[in-house]
């Protein structure tokens, strides 16, 4: 989806203008008479107005983006993925008697049809072995992938990592020779401010690969619901479809992002566009490297809520900041931190915390075996924790279930909440039993409403504590099935057909 000008122009332009605006100024007073209007009188000397002026020398003409362009551009690269769907059949055939006239899957000629789908995006090499990082939901079912680079070669890729919570992934180039590759170098996106200049390299629409220029607009969006680590670089660098996976590059010619999702009621740039900050890019290539195939992020094991001005107001806040503890699990670093319910964290390494979406940001951030020092208010004084950084343990194992049987958790996916579980797929810690893992598309299960997350407490009166449980309940065939789930904090019970 997802930036030379005459710099020297703007910039020369807008301080005239600016001189010129304090010189007019500085020919006036403001004057206020005993209970009088305020009034404006003139002073004997009025400077004149400056005017624009054009560029002094050659120097200033030349004044360009080029050189960060030719340093970083031949590291950003298409990435075509290709995938084969299997069309729905005739639901004539849905009917065994016609599966068996017309010979299995229907017939000679009457097969579901194949259908080849494709996507463009673009991506970054970041390592000069082949190293190629993309947004997920570019290379998302793909069967085949190919790269090709600005100077028009292309190759093969193989995935090294998937990431769909942060909608990254990193392939890897094939080669047949220790080939070196041009790559870009990855910078901190903390230390960028609101207002420094960026690039967008990518290709949008296809159209070959393209630079657009901008401005840091925002930093640390997390409402844009993107992905499960909502932390996002806004910029209003041009964006466009094809961009996606592309580079987002600061002024010393560094990686600060990858450009993700725009903003747009039309699909094209209106200049609102989202980058994945590179701190997080970087987590996700050094575990590809290291050989992982998902990735391992710190648990802090609390249940957190936003503060909303209600609730600042309550414990006695100036604004609205930090987030509040609701629960501890036991036995997890937040417990063994000594980490409290009431507790408002409000800092975490120095970094200021405004909602759970930035706490989880800055410890998915920080590698597993190290530390993160919390800031804490607790009764309106500070106190300062510190935080050993863990994965989420699975304390049972997982021991998937897919349901066959004929019932509503026909196509369901389950597994056995543990701590691990519940982080992946983010419901409460301190849930226990059977959660939805995955349902599959058209499947009785997605009928019925089911979704991944959910976790079921009881079948027809009956608790379910394992997979297991649920396997033998599913074995008898009811007309009538009553359900009862927790979602979202809720507990819903439904009645649902067999």
């Amino acid at each position: 989806m997802k930036r030379q000008i005459a710099f020297a122009l703007l910039l020369i332009s807008f301080a005239a203008l600016a001189s010129g605006a304090m010189a007019a100024g500085q020919g006036e007073t403001l004057s206020r008479s005993a209970g009088g209007p305020l009034r404006v009188e003139a002073q004997a000397q009025i400077q004149p107005q400056v005017l624009p002026q054009v560029p002094a020398s050659a120097a200033e003409v030349k004044l360009s983006f080029a050189p960060i362009v030719a340093r970083t551009a031949p590291a950003v690269v298409n990435v075509y993925a290709q995938k084969t769907a299997q069309q729905r059949a005739n639901p004539i055939f849905d009917d065994p008697f016609f599966r068996r006239f017309f010979g299995g899957q229907g017939g000679p000629g009457l097969r579901a049809p194949e259908r080849v789908q494709r996507s463009l995006g673009s991506g970054v090499i970041v390592d000069p072995s082949g190293i190629v990082v993309t947004n997920f939901h570019v290379i998302e079912g793909a069967d085949e992938i190919r790269i090709a680079l600005n100077d028009r070669r292309e190759y093969e890729a193989e995935v090294l990592l998937r990431d769909q919570r942060t909608d990254l992934a990193v392939l890897r180039i094939k080669t047949d020779t220790k080939e070196t590759f041009a790559s870009i170098a990855l910078g901190n996106s903390d230390e960028l401010a609101v207002g420094d200049l960026a690039l967008a390299i990518g290709d949008p629409f296809g159209v070959g690969q393209t630079v657009t220029q901008g401005i840091i607009s925002a930093l640390a969006r997390t409402q844009v619901g993107i992905s499960d680590y909502q932390f996002f670089i806004q910029t209003d660098a041009a964006i466009n479809p094809g961009n996606s996976g592309g580079a987002l590059v600061d002024m010393a010619g560094r990686l600060v992002g990858i450009n993700s999702a725009i903003y747009s009621r039309s699909g094209g740039s209106i200049g609102i566009g989202f980058a994945i900050p590179v701190n997080m890019v970087r987590v996700v290539v050094e575990q590809a490297k290291g050989g992982s195939k998902s990735v391992r992020r710190p648990w802090l094991g609390a249940k957190l809520q936003r503060v909303t001005p209600d609730i600042a107001e309550s414990l006695g806040l100036p604004r609205p900041t930090g987030v509040l503890v609701q629960g501890v699990v036991a036995q997890s670093p937040a417990a063994k931190a000594d980490l409290k319910v009431g507790d408002l964290i409000v800092a975490v390494e120095g970094q200021a915390i405004d909602d759970p979406e930035s706490l989880n940001y800055r410890f998915a951030t920080r590698p597993i075996g190290g530390k993160a020092a919390l800031a804490v208010n607790r009764g309106g004084k500070e106190v300062n924790l510190v935080v050993v950084l863990e994965g989420a343990p699975e304390t049972v194992p997982r021991d998937e279930l897919v349901v066959r049987a004929r019932s509503p958790f026909t196509g369901a996916t389950v597994v056995n909440l543990s701590p691990a579980v519940a982080e992946e797929l983010k419901v409460d810690a301190n849930a226990s039993g059977v959660v939805i893992y995955d349902v599959d598309d058209n499947s009785p299960a997605a009928a019925a409403g089911f979704k991944p997350g959910d976790v079921l407490m009881e079948v027809n009166g009956e608790k379910v504590a394992r997979t297991r449980d649920l396997e033998q309940l599913v074995r008898t065939p009811l007309r009538a099935w009553r359900v009862t789930v927790g979602r979202g904090g809720r507990t819903i019970t439904a009645l649902l057909p067999g």
